[in-house]
């Protein structure tokens, strides 16, 4: 059998074996029994979880991504979310990363500041609508572009143009993490750092780092962003003095990551912490807040509750915390389905195929870009079109077929 038609399952037996395990010693290594371990290998249990999966990534000494199997790749461009933009971005973040790449990029004239402003702010709108191949499309013209402009700005303008290199770096991470290229992630956050420093603005050092935590969060590395969003949070407090906004909607989105990061590590009370933290500030600021793409605001709070207690392991919390979510009152497609697929796999924890059924349709229903590329809600569907026990078995066949699952 090919790498690339194993399951997760599979994969993690795959990586047990290679190193000389049974399946007694993974068991006695990540605090389970061998029931467990053999029901994981086999697809009986799903892993539904990334605090689950970075556990079993780190005891068997592999990425994450080669449990999950990431990229995956689709039968048409549109279902490839982008994939075909990904030798033009992988250049573009080269260039934008090293040093006099200005030099290797052949334009008549600068582009101009307001032009660039437009076209970041369009290309956000399709990060948001969680529309990959469009947002792949204009992307690396942009970062190129960004790229000339940063090289000759002066002034005032500086911290403007770096900026918007900033926020562009940050759409390449989340397409390259998406897509599971792992190691453009880190270009493109290595890029917002940088921005960062030339810029000499804290608040655009507390977004690069908000989004460093994000990558280190994708590639399973726990203790590293909680340490990056603590250290992040001593810095901008002396700033929430001032009580700017922006300093404030990051000082709450870092607290959500950290949230994030602590469920993972199975620290309910300090992940509740965060969150209270969090749910203050979201009280004081807009409801449509969307800090540096952030999405800080109070309904994206509660989606990371949601979030929180589905890494926890409480199944029960998810239920309930979802059910007071107004997830239609943001305004991301890319939040609205992320809440859709942790509250599928909140039911399908629960035993509750007919609404897990339900909940993952909805979310491919709304962005089936994020949803078609993500290793939990791939899971998701692997194990339910496996049982007839809800109504919509053949529209999951469907999406299972979509997705290439076996």
């Amino acid at each position: 059998m090919m790498g690339a038609d194993l399951s997760t399952g599979q994969r993690v037996a795959r990586a047990r074996r290679r190193i000389g395990w049974d399946q007694a010693q993974l068991a006695a290594a990540v605090d389970r029994s061998v029931s467990w371990v053999s029901k994981i290998e086999t697809g009986r249990l799903p892993l539904d979880r990334m605090s689950v999966l970075g556990q079993l990534a780190e005891v068997l000494g592999v990425e994450v991504t080669e449990l999950t199997g990431q990229p995956y790749r689709h039968e048409t461009s549109e279902l490839d979310s982008g994939h075909a933009s990904i030798p033009g971005l992988r250049l573009a973040l080269q260039q934008a990363t090293m040093p006099g790449g200005a030099v290797l990029i052949a334009m008549a004239e600068p582009p101009s500041l307001a032009d660039l402003v437009r076209r970041v702010e369009a290309a956000e709108r399709l990060r948001q609508d969680a529309k990959f191949t469009a947002l792949g499309d204009v992307l690396p013209q942009i970062l190129r572009d960004l790229i000339v402009l940063c090289d000759v700005v002066t002034g005032d303008d500086v911290e403007r143009a770096e900026g918007l290199m900033l926020r562009a770096s940050h759409m390449a991470r989340v397409s390259s993490n998406l897509l599971g290229h792992h190691d453009l992630g880190w270009s493109a956050v290595q890029r917002e750092l940088v921005a960062a420093e030339r810029a000499e603005s804290p608040i655009l050092r507390a977004a690069a780092r908000w989004d460093l935590c994000g990558v280190w969060l994708h590639e399973g590395e726990l203790s590293a962003a909680r340490d990056m969003a603590r250290r992040a949070l001593d810095e901008l407090e002396p700033h929430m003095v001032a009580a700017d906004p922006s300093v404030r909607a990051l000082w709450g989105a870092m607290h959500l990551r950290a949230a994030v990061a602590w469920s993972r590590l199975w620290d309910r009370a300090e992940a509740e912490s965060h969150l209270a933290e969090a749910r203050e500030v979201a009280g004081s600021l807009p409801n449509d807040g969307n800090v540096f793409q952030t999405q800080f605001n109070a309904v994206n709070t509660e989606i990371h509750s949601v979030e929180v207690s589905l890494e926890l392991g409480r199944p029960r919390d998810v239920s309930s915390r979802a059910e007071l979510v107004d997830v239609m009152r943001i305004a991301s497609g890319e939040r609205q389905s992320h809440f859709w697929v942790c509250t599928a796999a909140g039911h399908m924890m629960n035993g509750k195929t007919a609404p897990a059924a339900d909940a993952i349709l909805q979310a491919d229903a709304i962005a089936p870009q994020h949803v078609r590329n993500r290793p939990i809600a791939r899971n998701l569907v692997d194990d339910l079109r496996s049982t007839d026990r809800h109504a919509r078995s053949e529209e999951i066949r469907r999406l299972a077929g979509h997705m290439k699952l076996g």
